[in-house]
């Protein structure tokens, strides 16, 4: 039996989980509003916040899963990618908590986390299947042959989907964080107004010529779909045209970005033939993507799996999970191990 203490403080959130033996007994999660003001993530007031949250949130973890710190069998913590002072706070906690406790201590990659997010409940995707883990910093096609074997088959070369979500809603004049505030307004739309798609080879993808021609789009007030900048509407003109077409034009937007990501999936299944198909990810909460995702599995045949929306934005219960698939194979860390901000597979 292995009992893990599961940390995770890549970004924006505080997070603490318990898992015995591959089930999840506690998941908590602090949230840091202080950033909205901002309109993004502040590093430096992430990192203090974490260091006010990490020991609540860890005690109120241990408590909810009924355990104490004698029956921890290992430490796990998000190693990489993230902000560095961030991931620095989770880092040094862990390594001390592991240290005092004479455990092991395990380190785990989070966007490894974000697909291994799959297996916290039944039913669960077999190996190997597919996920395509997109949020706001990454987007990938990734081949999972088992908790310990993963293959990046694509990802963005450049900006990756959650941010142009996020940009988007920037122009619109949405608040932060706003991309789930674009999947709110689609669903009152219809997607009338038609972005081109990147022509990129492979599994790879590419959203950075469709942040600017919804740039220029907008900048020129929707006028005859023009993506280039040709001329400029004035303010009046340009707020006025955001206003009334709101709802339409985040859920043009939205279905470019979801066509451009279950193209890319569809092709990486057609040609592994891979069947049990799987998405991660904090973007893997828009409903877009989810409904896409079921009405593009039953129509090629897939299992298709989608972790519930406390498992797609950043957590703990990941972390734990994916740990815990460690410690069967003793895959731990010395005390040595430094955060990444970036960090290899």
């Amino acid at each position: 039996m292995a009992t893990i203490l599961a940390i995770e403080s890549s970004c924006d959130e505080t997070a603490a989980s318990v898992c015995r033996d591959g089930r999840i007994l506690s998941n908590i999660i602090a949230t840091q509003k202080v950033h909205a003001q901002y309109g993004g993530v502040v590093p430096e007031l992430a990192s203090r916040a974490h260091m006010q949250n990490i020991v609540p949130v860890v005690d109120t973890a241990l408590k909810e899963a009924n355990c104490s710190l004698p029956e921890i069998d290992a430490v796990a913590f998000t190693q990489a990618p993230g902000l560095i002072g961030a991931l620095l706070v989770g880092t040094e906690f862990a390594k001390s908590l592991a240290l005092s406790l004479d455990k092991p201590l395990i380190a785990v990659h989070h966007m490894q986390a974000h697909v291994l997010a799959n297996l916290i409940e039944q039913p669960a995707p077999a190996f190997p299947f597919l996920c395509l883990t997109v949020s706001g910093g990454h987007t990938q096609i990734v081949l999972c042959r088992s908790g310990n074997d993963m293959e990046i088959l694509g990802q963005t070369i450049d900006d990756a989907a959650g941010e142009a979500f996020d940009k988007t809603a920037k122009l619109l004049g949405l608040p932060y964080p706003g991309g789930p505030l674009v999947d709110k307004y689609a669903r009152e739309g219809k997607a009338i107004y038609h972005f081109p798609e990147p022509r990129i080879q492979g599994y790879d993808f590419s959203f950075s010529g469709l942040k600017t021609s919804i740039l220029y789009f907008l900048q020129n007030a929707g006028a005859a779909n023009i993506y280039k900048e040709e001329f400029l509407a004035d303010e009046a003109t340009k707020k006025q045209f955001i206003e009334t077409h709101l709802n339409d034009i985040c859920a043009s937007v939205q279905d470019r970005i979801i066509s451009i990501l279950l193209n890319k999936l569809k092709k990486a299944a057609n040609d592994t033939g891979i069947k049990d198909i799987c998405i991660a990810g904090g973007v893997s909460a828009n409903s877009g993507l989810r409904n896409g995702l079921k009405t593009l599995g039953e129509k090629e045949g897939w299992n298709t799996f989608i972790p519930k929306f406390e498992y797609c934005t950043d957590n703990a219960a990941m972390i734990a999970i994916t740990a815990y698939h460690k410690y069967l194979d003793k895959k731990f860390e010395t005390m040595e191990v430094i955060p990444g901000a970036r960090g290899d597979w």
